[in-house]
């Protein structure tokens, strides 16, 4: 599971790939409950915009936003039918999280060492997410929350060395630059054919402290 990336601040390469502007005051890292970019498209309009979201999907049916701390990565193979992420996969919510990298723990070492992932080319990237709105019922606030959709990594070259040995290993899905479109304007049997990390560009990844 993915709790914790880095927020892409490259606002150049945000305009260059969807002709949008990056919002600001989101933090340099993100975790469950922070505020983060993501990039969505009216499938109406078919306008492309980019906002805040929280990272923990809060469905529209929650009484209040505790539901968020189990609902920040979403399985692609139960997506459409678990209660917390099946109206938006219904309502093809389909977003992209824009980071730098992500965070796994490596336990080759026998203890959990926090390291980065992220593009051999060294670019920004979209990972695929679920996004939905939901108002808070004592406040009144709206909120527009996300979760990062993940497929299994048992193989996958990189990502399967992370978490710890007898667990199942897991990669958020991030997209090529010339799948975001194809993404965010799926339908749902498209989204489905989508969420493989055999799509996914090229990771490499290294122990966080070499930062």
């Amino acid at each position: 599971m993915c709790t914790n990336f880095t927020p892409t601040h490259n606002t150049d390469w945000t305009k260059r790939q969807f002709g949008v502007d990056l919002p600001s005051g989101f933090p340099a890292e993100s975790y469950p409950g922070f505020v983060s970019p993501i990039v969505v498209k009216s499938h109406q309009t078919k306008r492309v915009a980019c906002g805040l979201a929280r990272f923990g999907l809060i469905p529209a049916w929650a009484k209040d936003d505790k539901i968020a701390r189990h609902t920040y990565n979403a399985r692609s193979e139960t997506a459409a039918d678990k209660p917390s992420f099946r109206a938006a996969w219904r309502k093809r919510q389909f977003g992209l999280v824009l980071a730098d990298n992500f965070y796994e723990p490596n336990y080759a070492t026998g203890k959990a060492v926090r390291w980065k992932i992220g593009l051999a080319s060294g670019e920004p990237f979209g990972i695929a997410c679920l996004w939905d709105r939901w108002t808070d019922p004592a406040s009144g606030e709206r909120v527009v929350s996300f979760s990062m959709l993940t497929v299994n990594a048992d193989e996958h070259p990189v990502m399967r060395q992370f978490h710890k040995p007898a667990d199942e290993k897991r990669t958020p899905v991030i997209m090529p630059a010339h799948l975001h479109d194809d993404w965010l304007s799926a339908d749902l049997q498209q989204a489905t054919e989508l969420m493989q990390w055999s799509h996914m560009p090229e990771l490499v990844s290294e122990p966080a402290s070499k930062n």
